[in-house]
């Protein structure tokens, strides 16, 4: 099973990171630090709404099931 990760959208006037969902990883073999860059592009294609909300959505950490 692929690893979890949150997402956030970051409010710029407050610094704050609000959890708006989750990405999960689906390849079996690790990503490379690179391609961990294709994960947070998905995340903001899901999760942002116009194109300026998609530049304040951000990757977290993994979480633990």
């Amino acid at each position: 099973m692929g690893k979890v990760y949150r997402v956030y959208r970051v409010d710029h006037l407050t610094q704050m990171k609000i959890p708006v969902g989750t990405v999960q990883e689906r390849r079996n073999q690790e990503r490379a630090a690179s391609n961990h860059f294709s994960l947070m592009k998905l995340a903001r294609k899901i999760y942002g709404e116009t194109p300026e909300d998609q530049l304040r959505i951000v990757l977290g950490e993994e979480l633990i099931a």
